[in-house]
């Protein structure tokens, strides 16, 4: 379908971006009979691909022909400013495409506050109880296959059993059990179709890994009541009089061109989507949906602690294994500290460089090629210290600040640009984390791999955040805009907090959420006029 072709059907819903909030959006609309037209800024892509994420390519056109967000970010820490390739997909799938297909369910106190853990922020508008629903739909449509928590008594009817352990999965599960913590199979969404190629962390030629393409996006177009416009950059979102979303202008292919629908879905990532309001300006300077100035503010990182560990002697590593995962550190006397995974590859050389040049590029002197040059030194130091040992990682909750935020690029409006500072309680949390993890797993057996916290920007959230007052957020309770009735979002931008897991399933779970409220209500008001 052509833009111009686009612009002569009636929509009932328009969903900016193709990722996994917006496929799985649009495959819930679709189901309910609605009729929903992505537009997306990437291309759409071949089935064939099968090639991993790069942060080393830097010519635009070819990284938006592979699916990359083709400009590097720009971070403001208060002291430097920095430019790098961020872990952002820009095609149909999102990110999602390449993402490692880890789909944890928070626990009860990410979302409420309980009596054994307070919450940061009070808890959240919309709570554990009323997310649970969607939380089985969504492992349901994604094919998430795991072990139960043993540490959780809440049931995951929904989730597939696992393939079978591996000897060295086995031995260092049991490894872990015998040191009183209570490992489980990490909870991956794929299909395990017959030869299956296990592609974590790079794009799957078949539908094998569910993510926002092949679980969301293919439906919904097989389903008849979608359709898709690729390489199309939305400009601005037009609002009328009347404080009505009336339309999305575009440009592709050098046209600009106006798309109109009853309700918009914004979906473009944590980052994309509040750039977007911000540009919108055509009603207000300050940007669409920001009478409380929120827009951006309270972005969440996870925050990444890497450790290698040793198998016992005799035993060989666990290799290209996403398999383990353990809640033991989660939450310790009051100190919200995560989730624990096994991250798939060995200590070697080239895992060492990858994590060294990662720092490197994001520290003041990521300018000197000749420090740059030196890496390799202390990484073949590294390596041969490692040898054999697994990397995993504990991934920090991180709570909002309303100074860390997205803000407008001056030079270029594809450059995703942020303010964001580390937390002093981040230094705090991360003290302990480190302290149990030795304790638990041996300080003679495992080794952390950096010494600052490292900001995962590939988890971007919160910058959209929605709860009850209109004063100190975006979005309702329903991931409505306070200010637009027919504007409503569907990505990780309108979580109040980060969570301790991968906010994947949680995505994909709200993204149901919404997809039925809006379904609902315009079943509702059909009914009505019908009534009248």
């Amino acid at each position: 379908m052509t833009p111009s072709e686009a612009k002569e059907r009636s929509w009932d819903v328009i969903i900016v971006g193709a990722g996994m909030g917006g496929g799985l959006a649009g495959r819930r609309l679709t189901e309910r009979g609605l009729s929903v037209l992505f537009v997306e800024k990437g291309q759409a892509g071949y089935r064939s691909e099968q090639q991993a994420y790069s942060a080393t390519l830097a010519d635009p056109a070819v990284r938006q022909m592979r699916g990359f967000w083709p400009k590097p970010v720009e971070a403001h820490d208060g002291k430097t400013v920095s430019r790098y390739f961020a872990p952002i997909g820009s095609g149909v799938g999102g990110s999602s495409v390449f993402y490692a297909a880890a789909l944890e369910r928070p626990e009860p106190h990410d979302l409420d506050a309980t009596a054994d853990a307070p919450h940061p922020t009070g808890g959240w508008p919309v709570g554990f109880d009323a997310f649970l629903p969607y939380f089985d739909q969504a492992e349901d449509i994604l094919y998430v296959r795991g072990d139960p928590d043993s540490l959780s008594d809440i049931p995951s009817p929904k989730l597939r059993p696992p393939p079978e352990l591996t000897p060295q999965e086995t031995a260092m599960m049991e490894d872990f059990r015998s040191r009183g913590l209570h490992p489980y199979y990490s909870h991956v969404a794929l299909k395990r179709l017959e030869n299956c190629a296990n592609c974590l962390g790079g794009k799957c030629p078949r539908a094998c890994k569910m993510d926002g393409r092949s679980a969301g996006v293919e439906p919904a177009l097989a389903s008849g009541n979608a359709a898709l416009l690729t390489q199309c950059d939305v400009e601005e979102f037009l609002v009328d009089p009347a404080g009505e979303i009336s339309g999305i202008k575009v440009q592709h292919e050098g046209e600009s061109i106006v798309l109109e629908a009853s309700t918009y879905i914004l979906a473009a990532g944590s980052l994309g989507s509040p750039t977007l309001l911000l540009r919108s300006t055509s009603q207000s300077a300050s940007g669409c949906a920001n009478s409380s100035d929120w827009v951006g503010r309270g972005l969440m990182f996870h925050i990444d602690n890497f450790f290698a560990v040793w198998p016992r002697r005799g035993q060989k590593p666990i290799g290209r294994s996403r398999a383990i995962s353990t809640r033991d550190f989660y939450l310790r006397k009051g100190h919200r500290l995560g989730l624990v995974q096994s991250m798939g590859y060995e200590a070697d050389y080239g895992t060492i460089m990858r994590f060294l040049l990662m720092q490197f590029e994001r520290s003041r002197f990521a300018q000197s090629t000749k420090l740059k040059r030196l890496l390799n030194i202390p990484a073949l130091i590294a390596a041969k210290l490692f040898g054999n040992a697994d990397v995993y990682v504990a991934q920090m909750e991180d709570f909002p600040v309303a100074t860390n935020r997205v803000i407008l690029n001056k030079e270029d409006p594809e450059i995703l640009t942020f303010e964001y500072i580390v937390a002093q309680d981040v230094f705090t949390r991360q003290v302990v984390l480190r302290r149990v993890i030795r304790r638990a797993i041996g300080w003679w057996r495992m080794v952390f791999l950096s010494i600052k916290p490292i900001v995962n920007v590939g988890h971007p959230l919160g910058s959209l955040r929605f709860g009850t007052d209109p004063a100190t957020s975006v979005l309702d309770p329903d991931c409505k805009a306070h200010d637009h009735d027919n504007l409503f979002v569907a990505d990780g931008s309108f979580m109040p907090t980060s969570m301790g897991v991968n906010p994947s399933l949680t995505i994909a779970a709200n993204a149901l959420r919404v997809a039925d409220i809006i379904a609902d209500r315009k079943a509702n008001r059909t009914e009505q006029r019908q009534a009248s």
